[in-house]
């Protein structure tokens, strides 16, 4: 598989007709028990090229939080050291090559992140030590430039990540008062007792945002997109609401009264609790909206487009007591969704975003997308349901400004889903409408991933994704995620041998009778 790269740079835009893929960069292949940003990923890179693909779409790539999601992290701006490619730290002098021999040989499609971490740690460690003895104090101009460019959250990560290590809690509320309060003279003893720790988290950052812009440099180059995804929320425990606790809805003592889910709905009949802090909404407007603005600029330079998840809360939250623990009770609260985006436009003067509009919808929720020109979400899988939405998502209802999905991280996979499918279909259970899937599908079991594939390729939609489960016409076990399910998930892994000539040359076909080549 030969790189196919083209002398100009013609990026896509969400206005072209054109495809992608969906894989997480944790799913690479790879010798050392996760994916990262070394060689897979440019090859991964390769096989979008040669496949006619023009985008590749990932969850976010923030440090990992509990049960492993991408979706809870320390800190919203920051990159997960995992994906920091340890032969790029060989080619830097930073390790020897007899430093990093493959270790023991594991399952090839699933995530071992302890054993990741494990690994990993002692050896960035190893290269941390040999670029402070190169450097001396650190002087490197390149590494001070990335500080300087990264000041507005670099620091207080930092501090957040020695803090919570040092008090063994990453839940700051419970931090000695000066600490948690963020006292100027408590800041200052850490920093000084803590130098040398301070600057290997941010080296290790440094080397992050080192590599990624070289993959993206290259995927530029083969005229391939990237598209990031930024949850609206943020975690409690993470440096975000410790640094800018004046912009979320906290008690006195840092603790929450009120926190973020979902109500009950067609999905999800007990709603969803998810935890999460609440924004001080007027603090935020009486601020320009600056906390959102630096975050999206700061995403807008790590992808091309960027997928807003739950665009619902730009418009209105669902307000939870947090002593409750239960979605079932709670209350609509407005959000000034307009207002900020008009604040985003007139500063970043572009919004390369993709709205993910799932869910119980109002209408206010599309007036808003439409307003600003974003192109919302269509799940064909949603299209056989038997709830009211269900047409919404077949491609009658379709527009151009919209992109479509065989399914995303949260769904089964197509073949799975069809498995599904065919047994509520068997015993006459009225979840899916097995009948209409049949007809308007109308494909074999065998291949009924590709007939899903194609339906959404020749759709009006200007953008078509498929997750890489369903162009591998994988099973339910290569599910990446079950909502509400706090165990098991996003541990699957792709099998280098999976992009064969084979499935370049099947899925460039496709593309191309789709009328969707570069």
């Amino acid at each position: 598989m030969k790189p196919r790269i083209k002398m100009q740079n013609n990026l896509p835009s969400l206005k072209d007709r054109r495809s992608g893929l969906l894989l997480h960069l944790s799913s690479l292949p790879g010798p050392y028990y996760c994916g990262d940003l070394g060689k897979t990923a440019f090859k991964f890179a390769d096989f979008l090229s040669a496949g006619g693909q023009s985008w590749w779409q990932m969850l976010p790539v923030n440090p990992i939080g509990l049960g492993n999601s991408p979706y809870t992290t320390t800190c919203s701006f920051a990159g997960e050291p995992l994906y920091i490619d340890l032969e790029s730290l060989v080619k830097d002098g930073l390790l020897r090559k007899s430093e990093i021999v493959t270790p023991q040989t594991v399952s090839p499609n699933r995530i071992y992140y302890q054993k990741a971490r494990r690994y990993r740690e002692p050896r960035l460690k190893t290269a941390f030590e040999r670029f402070t003895a190169g450097n001396g104090d650190l002087e490197s101009s390149q590494f001070n430039q990335f500080r300087s460019e990264h000041k507005y959250w670099l620091e207080d990560f930092a501090l957040f990540c020695v803090l919570a290590k040092k008090y063994k809690t990453r839940h700051w509320q419970n931090w000695p008062s000066d600490t948690r309060r963020r006292k100027k003279t408590a800041l200052a003893e850490v920093r000084s007792a803590f130098k040398k720790e301070l600057d290997f988290i941010e080296f290790l950052q440094f080397k992050f945002f080192t590599q990624w812009s070289r993959l993206k440099t290259y995927l530029n180059a083969l005229n391939i997109g990237l598209i990031g995804d930024i949850p609206f929320f943020v975690g409690h425990q993470s440096s975000d609401v410790w640094a800018k606790q004046k912009y979320f809805r906290l008690q006195r003592d840092g603790s929450l009264k009120y926190v973020a889910g979902v109500p009950p709905d067609y999905y999800c009949p007990a709603g969803q609790f998810w935890g999460n802090p609440l924004y001080k909404w007027p603090a935020l407007q009486k601020d320009g909206f600056n906390w959102w603005i630096e975050r999206l600029r700061h995403i807008t330079t790590l992808f091309d487009v960027v997928r807003l998840d739950h665009f619902i809360g730009f418009y209105r939250y669902w307000e939870i007591k947090a002593e409750t623990r239960s979605a079932r009770k709670g209350r609509f609260r407005k959000t000034p969704g307009r207002e900020l985006f008009q604040a985003i436009k007139s500063t970043l003067g572009t919004l390369p975003f993709i709205a993910e509009d799932l869910g119980t919808v109002v209408p206010e929720v599309y007036a808003l997308r439409d307003e600003f020109g974003l192109p919302g979400m269509r799940i064909l899988q949603f299209g056989f349901g038997n709830e009211a939405s269900a047409p919404y998502h077949l491609p009658y209802s379709y527009i151009p400004n919209s992109v479509v999905y065989t399914g995303t991280h949260d769904n089964n996979t197509v073949v799975g889903w069809y498995g599904d499918a065919l047994k509520d279909g068997k015993e006459k259970i009225r979840k899916y409408n097995f009948n209409l899937c049949q007809d308007y599908i109308g494909a074999e079991q065998a291949t009924f991933h590709w007939a899903m594939i194609r339906e959404t390729m020749k759709s009006v939609a200007n953008l078509s994704i498929f997750p890489m489960q369903d162009i591998l016409g994988l099973n339910e076990k290569a599910r990446m995620n079950i909502p509400g399910e706090a165990a098991g998930n996003w541990q699957w892994r792709l099998e280098d041998k999976s992009l064969t000539k084979k499935l370049i040359k099947r899925l460039r076909k496709e593309t191309q009778t789709s009328n969707r080549l570069p």
